[in-house]
């Protein structure tokens, strides 16, 4: 169990990584953190074939035969049985399988055990399953695994009996790195914020328990509350619908009725052209007009977005935390339509630049603050 423990988690292509040492004596992996993945996994070099994969354009991947305390775990041990894995996925030689999929990579290897090593202002090692394994497809692009906090029982949070975790992420523009807070640390009363500290609930889904659910009732634009029907965002029966927050996305995605409301209402506010053609993962982009400065977008004034949760709390969003310049001379919607059919909206880590959010897990709250986020 973690008491209290500060991390820093810097930013890539793929997400936001952190720094882990893994085995003994401990070998340093990237893993990108992500509250919405139910597993620890990082490739592993297993065998000649592995590691070569491995080589393939990715960074050193961790070597178990380098390590003293790395053991596997065989298909009878409580986390093979109580993740999604189970003995149809049992090797010849007892081994667990799993499979996980992260944004276009997918990877495929067998659950062990391995001390972890984590601290960036004091070590703390503790022992922990994960799943050892290869790339079958894809790349994690400077990162060599995943690290799930989700609230499933491979997660790190579970398996460390994790009551509270925070992380405040610092502006993508900033290229700094960011806190990731275990414990007592993850108390946002004892960093300062700049603005108030706000709570809503984190909502239980019967059917789909990997993700941190928020209850999302609307959406306003300054003062003008968007005509967004509440039922389009409430959780269905079925499991489906909701609002999820996810570090693991960088933009935001709102069901249909949602987005369209939104796009609407930041077309009737921007007074810049529509551009014909947008990027990936943006639907809606403005041509900024021609400046001398690299940040053209920096003279837009928009007003802030605003996300309103059940119990009264609003999530307020500034110009950049829900705009992004991806490429020169384009200001683009950090907003996307939800179009999987799962119906559910998620707030991505744009939205959370310069926010410090805390998981309260043990008392299913979800706390946020306005935060200098380099400032902790």
């Amino acid at each position: 169990m973690i008491k209290s423990c500060f991390n820093n988690i810097f930013l890539s292509d793929q997400g936001h990584s952190l720094t882990v040492g893994i085995g003994t004596p401990p070998q340093p992996r990237k893993l990108i953190v992500d509250t919405g993945s139910d597993l620890i996994w990082t490739q592993c070099k297993l065998s000649s074939s592995t590691a070569a994969a491995a080589r393939h354009g990715s960074p050193p991947v961790y070597d178990p035969g380098e390590s003293s305390t790395f053991a596997f775990l065989p298909c009878s041990d409580r986390l093979c049985q109580e993740g999604q894995f189970s003995f149809k996925n049992c090797t010849s030689k007892n081994r667990c399988v799993y499979e996980d999929v992260y944004g276009s990579a997918a990877a495929v290897g067998v659950l062990a055990s391995e001390s972890f090593t984590f601290g960036a202002r004091r070590a703390v090692s503790l022992r922990l399953g994960f799943g050892c394994g290869a790339l079958s497809a894809g790349s994690l692009i400077g990162a060599t695994g995943i690290l799930g906090l989700s609230p499933e029982s491979l997660s790190l949070i579970t398996q460390l009996k994790i009551q509270r975790f925070s992380y405040c992420l610092t502006p993508f523009a900033d290229k700094k790195t960011s806190p990731l807070l275990f414990g007592a640390m993850a108390d946002l009363s004892r960093h300062k914020t700049t603005g108030p500290i706000q709570t809503t609930a984190i909502v239980s889904n019967p059917v789909e328990t990997v993700y941190y659910y928020v209850p999302l009732v609307g959406i306003s634009l300054g003062h003008k509350r968007l005509a967004v029907p509440a039922a389009s965002l409430a959780m269905r029966p079925d499991g489906g619908g909701g609002t999820i927050v996810d570090s693991g996305s960088t933009v935001a995605y709102l069901v249909e009725a949602a987005f369209e409301a939104v796009k609407e209402a930041v077309m009737d506010v921007v007074r810049l052209p529509v551009a014909n053609r947008t990027v990936e993962d943006y639907e809606l982009c403005f041509v900024l007009p021609r400046r001398t400065a690299a940040a053209a977008m920096e003279a837009v004034q928009v007003p802030p977005l605003v996300l309103h949760f059940d119990g009264g709390a609003a999530m307020v969003l500034p110009r950049d935390n829900y705009f992004q310049e991806p490429r020169a001379g384009l200001m683009c919607l950090a907003v996307g339509k939800t179009t999987d059919g799962s119906g559910v909206s998620i707030i991505g880590n744009v939205q959370q630049q310069n926010m410090h959010v805390l998981f309260d897990v043990q008392h299913h709250k979800f706390s946020f603050a306005p935060t200098q986020c380099d400032q902790i």
